[in-house]
């Protein structure tokens, strides 16, 4: 996030449609993929994007600039979404617990290497859909991390701002979210690398 921002901020706060429709213009692709990473449903994206932009121009006369704009949007979105999941209760999967099967026996994880896969392999479609699954699988506070933090790129600061946490929170959710993705991957890899 080292763009440079060029929206004014006193015209966003004296209710300049123009420069209000340029912050709606430059930021509505950045948060609306991440609303989508988080959500996993576009329908949901797209309507909290709206209720952020909402949100955003109910509350520019509290913008004080403490943060850039860009942050500031995010935190936002980010809280929007993180609402949403709340609200629809989305199962996760502990990493930390073995399987459990239909029948009730219970199958330990298994993590595998996944050094030896060409990169391709891990780029394809099957395996992109594949990982778009196990992020939506991960609980709303660990995918909130992973998704600003590794595919967003903020920096660990930047998405400690918008989640209103320590960075060293942060460092804990994405270790937690990177291991839970890795369990959850690992299968699906596995079965690759014996083809």
């Amino acid at each position: 996030m080292q763009e440079r921002e060029t929206i004014s901020i006193k015209a966003l706060k004296a209710g300049d449609r123009e420069a209000f429709a340029a912050m709606v213009d430059a930021y509505s692709p950045k948060l609306y993929k991440l609303a989508l990473r988080m959500l996993g449903d576009p329908l949901e994206a797209e309507d909290i994007l709206q209720e952020a932009f909402l949100k955003a121009y109910r509350g520019l006369e509290n913008f004080r600039g403490g943060s850039k704009l860009s942050t500031w949007l995010y935190r936002i979105t980010a809280n929007e979404a993180l609402m949403r999941l709340r609200k629809n209760e989305l199962d996760t999967v502990p990493v930390d617990e073995p399987l459990l099967l239909e029948d009730g026996a219970e199958v330990p994880r298994e993590l595998k290497d996944w050094c030896c896969l060409p990169e391709a392999e891990l780029m394809n479609a099957e395996a992109q859909g594949t990982l778009d699954v196990a992020i939506n699988s991960l609980s709303p506070t660990l995918r909130a991390a992973f998704v600003l933090r590794d595919l967003h790129g903020l920096s660990t600061r930047e998405a400690a701002e918008v989640l209103q946490i320590s960075e060293a929170a942060i460092k804990t959710r994405l270790l937690r979210a990177r291991l839970q993705l890795r369990e959850i991957l690992s299968s699906y890899f596995s079965e690759r690398m014996e083809r």
